[in-house]
């Protein structure tokens, strides 16, 4: 229902009810006052009289807004717009049920454990290595401690014969280009035996074995994947591009021929007489009586600079008995000068 047209200030002219009926002379109605009835009667109060509205006039007023309002309706507005976006380029789906990756799964980003891998290899090389068939469930048990869950603990064994392990050295770590899975090269020494009559077994003699050990690594610890395989320990010549030892001096070589022997016979007894013949600040421990000096089969001085020189020599040592053993040492010489003076060459380091 439209409000009521509120009265004007002005009275407004009676019509004349006359033969010309409600229309003015113009033929046009006048206008008539509109009545409305109030609620509360004849007797409520007046309410409050409003303006007039002049002709074009809008009938609410407009107040201005203030600065944080501008800025708070712009601020939610880029918002709104942002969040948007974002469910444009990852997708309502990723927000709604996001894929959760398991934590068996092993990402290859990180690099590969190889000490672990090593230890967990050479354990497992060792128990891999040794059974008996008076114990069959031992071997199973000790494969087990690092075979991973689900695969076979007996590994191939047919439960017949004996063998142990007891030393193994790990070598090269191989990982593969995921970064999960590897193989771990480790050489065992193991100790055969055959069978002696009914129950009782004889000494075969020792031999090393070297096994590649496949390995892969989980979220909580590295784990044997299956079973190792044989890998040939061949020898392998020296590569073609050994460094040089240098050039040699002569003169040098020959005038410290006799030191050498002397540092190498001290060498062999004990500390404090090695520590006599050594280069001044310098600490070299003895062999400490294990073996004799027997000779300097070989002396070799090499040419560099005027206050150290680098030497190899090959020394005859004497063991127990009629024993005798060679071995080549590279030594570290160092100049010195006596209080006098006098000029010597003395062994400053060794290997």
């Amino acid at each position: 229902m439209a409000p009521p047209r509120r009265p004007s200030g002005r009275t407004p002219d009676v019509p004349q009810q006359d033969h010309q009926g409600p229309q003015g002379p113009q033929g046009n109605r006048q206008p008539e006052r509109l009545k409305q009835r109030s609620p509360h009667g004849t007797h409520a109060a007046p309410g409050p009289v409003r303006e007039v509205l002049e002709p074009g006039q809008t009938p609410w007023s407009t107040e201005p807004e203030s600065s944080f309002s501008t800025w708070a309706r712009r601020f939610f507005r880029g918002l709104v717009v942002v969040v948007l976006l974002l469910a444009a380029i990852s997708g309502i789906r990723s927000w709604i049920s996001p894929n959760r990756t398991p934590q068996t799964v092993v990402s290859g980003q990180s690099s590969f454990p190889s000490e672990e891998a090593r230890a967990v290899a050479t354990r497992y090389a060792v128990a891999y290595l040794t059974w008996d068939e008076n114990n069959p469930d031992a071997r199973p048990a000790q494969v087990g401690l690092d075979l991973a869950s689900g695969l076979d603990a007996r590994a191939g064994w047919n439960g017949r014969g004996k063998q142990t392990a007891d030393v193994a050295y790990p070598g090269e770590v191989k990982p593969a280009d995921n970064g999960i899975t590897g193989v771990v090269d480790v050489r065992v020494q193991v100790h055969k035996f055959n069978r002696q009559g009914s129950k009782g077994w004889a000494a075969a003699g020792t031999a090393w074995e070297r096994v590649s050990v496949p390995v892969a690594r989980t979220s909580a610890r590295v784990v044997v994947s299956g079973p190792p395989t044989f890998v040939p320990d061949e020898r392998a010549p020296l590569p073609a591009n050994m460094p040089d030892a240098g050039k040699p001096d002569d003169d040098l070589t020959a005038a410290t021929e006799k030191d050498a022997e002397a540092f190498f016979g001290a060498y062999a007894e004990s500390d404090n007489k090695v520590s006599a013949v050594t280069a001044p600040g310098s600490t070299i421990r003895s062999l400490n009586g294990a073996v004799k000096f027997g000779e300097l089969k070989d002396w070799q001085v090499y040419a560099g600079n005027d206050d150290e020189r680098r030497a190899t020599a090959a020394v005859t040592w004497d063991g127990a008995g009629d024993t005798t053993l060679d071995q080549t040492y590279t030594l570290t010489l160092r100049r010195t000068v006596a209080t006098d003076g006098a000029q010597r060459w003395q062994v400053a380091a060794v290997g």
